[in-house]
């Protein structure tokens, strides 16, 4: 049981890691474009982002860290939703100290990026 919550926990911290990451270079480079891309084109690309950056996970770790075929499906609906929330939290957090939020920043695209992310990771480390 102690091992399937370290799993979960794992899973879940390579995904808000590596968000918390882009979100940072993102606001890095916020500044050189003021023009806002249309939502429909930044979900697709913070999903395509996502996709990619789950490619580049399985090369640092190329094991599914949840073994279990109940778990891992439960880790593909669970995580997505806490990095969603995690990054949510994170712009609100930004926001009350007056700083800039990024769309990346927001539940549904956090939740895109790490959906995107998990399915890449669930179906090809299998």
């Amino acid at each position: 049981m102690l091992e399937a919550i370290f799993q979960i926990f794992g899973e879940f911290v390579l995904q808000v890691g590596i968000e918390i990451f882009l979100e940072l270079g993102l606001h890095s480079v916020a500044s050189i474009g003021h023009r806002r891309p249309n939502p429909w084109f930044a979900a697709i690309g913070y999903t395509l982002l996502g996709g990619a950056l789950g490619v580049g996970s399985l090369l640092l770790i190329p094991d599914h860290l949840m073994r279990v075929g109940p778990l891992r499906i439960a880790n593909l609906v669970v995580t997505p939703i806490l990095a969603g929330l995690s990054m949510a939290a994170f712009g609100a957090w930004r926001a009350h100290r007056g700083q800039a939020v990024l769309r990346i920043d927001r539940f549904s695209y956090g939740y895109l990026f790490a959906l995107a992310f998990a399915l890449v990771r669930y179906f090809w480390a299998a």
